[in-house]
């Protein structure tokens, strides 16, 4: 073997980069990191002076290019690899999906030890109590497969129980919010289909994390500790993530017997064990005792459903998502709005670049309230949602000097009247798009006994209004935000991509591609540039927009562009933590390469070999 072949390249993220940085390379985003609020300045001040920051500093620290590289905003260099890449939130889990790699693994392969690894390192975002989404390059094939893990409403609750007890909304957390978790058949559907190594393989990196321990980083140590306090009267939740009376804090070594019992059953029998064997039976009793819904039959009866990718071609690139009960198709709507519009010639986050994105982002997230939900139980119109046509209709709502303060979702048959994320890439050239959430943080906030894991809360996401397409119904969908996102250029892969974090994954992933195929930056840099985020459209629960929402503004948005917004009736409000989580991988066909990117917010790390 080779040293090109052995070698590591690697970048990990710290949450407080803009500290060790260079002036001119941290300008972008000095006071919104999504780091633990003990060692950020911008949670140490004042909301005026945070205000007062967020307008003043930029211009101070827009001095043009880094001198070495050209770059305006990246933190640190691209990856640059051959034989593999992988980009996740945690830099073990990225570790692990490598070694999966090196041991004759595939990309299939490696994210799934990856994800098994997130779901012991970072719970606070997922784990096998929640659900999954996967698009897959297969090179053999030259072709994307989608693939929908996501759970279904218990049989025995129905919409008459939230009625009956005055319920105008689902409980965000407890019994009531719970749906079935996919994740675990999702991993063992996606390896019947594309695995190469055995599961016990797969598994057993994180098996061994998870029996003898891992350390804490920052970021999640500060949700961890979050998470404890707001859960900690859920069953069994501080006995699975507290066991020593309170939160694992940053750098101490965390263990979950648990959960290394539960993957070694997995790895031993099966996605049965999980749905139809002892681990059922565990989850049944408890779900009984802890006044939930769920039951045996209900993880029986799931299943994954296969789905083909759907697309819509910008500039030239075909960009992928999934279709709903997703919100994917959201970005596509986003991005047939804004190709009309010169984007370049108008500058990066100008204030007309950012007034036409939002004002887009308004148009689509209308059409995602009311439409968005199973297409098992509704009739969503996909393929008009996504028609250029139908973009052109809407577009004619955009007002280019003025914010709109109330829109209404339009009629896509013309005619007819939150979350982690992780890529890895093989070198055989296999690609795989991954996202895996247990909705809000931890999830519902019940563990069932010993099993080390978090049931999800993605049932709260339905809604309650009768005759709505995403309302509450035994065994349905509900609606969902993770996203995994793919392109493809002249019929190629060329990236593999992701932003998580609830309503910011579409408004993520149109500024990630916007960035790269507008503004021509970086795989790194246009993760690192500051961000926008629109809160306050209509919502697939029920809700409606009030006054055209509110903008936040990462700071590295120059305050010129930002006076401008105001003026054009934008309502900016100061939000922290809203701004997603990115982890990227492009095939670069010319070198026949890797490139690799990770998010500068977070703890993650992009590396190949």
């Amino acid at each position: 073997m080779n040293a090109e072949s052995t070698w590591t390249e690697s970048t990990a993220t710290c949450p407080v980069a803009h500290l060790r940085a260079s002036v001119p390379s941290c300008r972008r985003n000095l006071f919104t990191h999504q780091c633990p609020p003990r060692r950020s300045l911008y949670h140490s001040l004042p909301a005026l002076a945070i205000a007062l920051l967020a307008t003043s500093l930029p211009a101070a620290f827009a001095q043009g290019p880094d001198r070495v590289t050209g770059r305006m905003f990246a933190t640190r260099s691209e990856v640059i690899a051959r034989n593999g890449m992988a980009a996740t939130s945690h830099p073990l889990a990225t570790q692990i999906a490598l070694e999966v790699l090196k041991q004759g693994g595939n990309a299939i392969d490696a994210a799934i030890a990856a994800n098994a690894a997130l779901g012991l390192m970072e719970p606070t975002g997922c784990g096998i109590g929640g659900d999954l989404f996967a698009i897959v390059w297969h090179a053999e094939s030259q072709k994307l497969y989608g693939l929908n893990a996501s759970g279904r409403s218990p049989h025995e609750l129905t919409l008459e129980h939230f009625e009956q007890h005055k319920l105008n909304a689902i409980p965000y957390t407890g019994p009531l919010s719970i749906s079935v978790p996919g994740c675990v058949d999702g991993w063992f559907e996606l390896h019947r289909r594309f695995g190469r190594l055995p599961m016990k393989d797969v598994l057993a990196p994180a098996t061994r994390y998870a029996r003898e321990g891992f350390p804490l980083t920052d970021l999640i140590a500060y949700y961890w500790a979050i998470g404890c306090e707001r859960l900690k009267d859920g069953p069994n939740f501080l006995s699975t993530y507290a066991p020593d009376g309170r939160p694992p804090k940053r750098g101490e070594i965390f263990r979950n017997p648990g959960l290394a019992r539960t993957y070694e059953i997995l790895a031993e029998k099966g996605r049965d064990a999980f749905y139809k064997g002892e681990l059922a039976d565990v989850i049944d009793s408890f779900s009984r005792r802890a006044g939930c819904f769920l039951r045996r039959r209900d993880l029986e009866e799931h299943s994954s459903t296969w789905v083909d990718p759907v697309s819509s071609r910008y500039r030239g690139y075909d960009v992928w998502e999934l279709p709903p009960n997703t919100q994917g198709i959201a970005a596509l709507q986003m991005l047939n709005i804004l190709e009309a519009f010169d984007l370049r010639t108008m500058g990066h986050n100008s204030a007309p670049y950012l007034h036409h994105s939002i004002e887009a982002k308004k148009l689509a997230f209308e059409d995602r309230a009311r439409f968005y939900a199973d297409p098992a139980a509704a009739d969503v119109p996909v393929t008009e949602l996504i028609a250029k046509r139908y973009a052109a209709e809407r577009r004619r709502l955009l007002n280019p000097a003025r914010a709109s303060r109330r829109l209404d979702a339009g009629n896509p048959r013309l005619d007819s009247g939150d979350t982690i994320y992780l890529t890895v890439a093989d070198k055989d050239r296999n690609m795989v798009s991954l996202i895996q959430s247990n909705y809000g943080g931890f999830g519902s906030g019940l563990c069932p006994d010993g099993l080390g894991f978090c049931l999800q809360n993605r049932g709260t996401l339905f809604t309650l209004k009768r005759g709505h397409a995403n309302v509450y119904a035994p065994h349905k969908r509900p609606f969902h935000t993770i996203i995994p996102a793919f392109v493809t250029h002249e019929g190629k892969p060329w990236l593999s991509f992701g932003v998580m974090g609830g309503g910011m994954q579409p408004q993520g992933h149109v500024q990630v591609l916007c960035n790269l195929i507008d503004f021509g930056m970086s795989l790194q840099e246009a993760g690192d540039a500051a961000r926008w985020y629109h809160e306050g459209s209509s919502e697939p629960t029920g809700e409606t927009m009030a006054d055209g929402g509110v903008v936040a503004l990462e700071s590295g948005v120059p305050a010129e562009a930002q006076r401008e917004l105001a003026k054009m009736g934008h309502r900016l409000k100061p939000m922290i933590g809203v701004f997603g989580g990115y982890q990227a991988i492009r095939y670069d066909a010319i070198n026949d390469v890797y490139v690799g990117a990770s998010e500068s917010r977070k703890d993650g790390q992009a590396a190949g070999y």
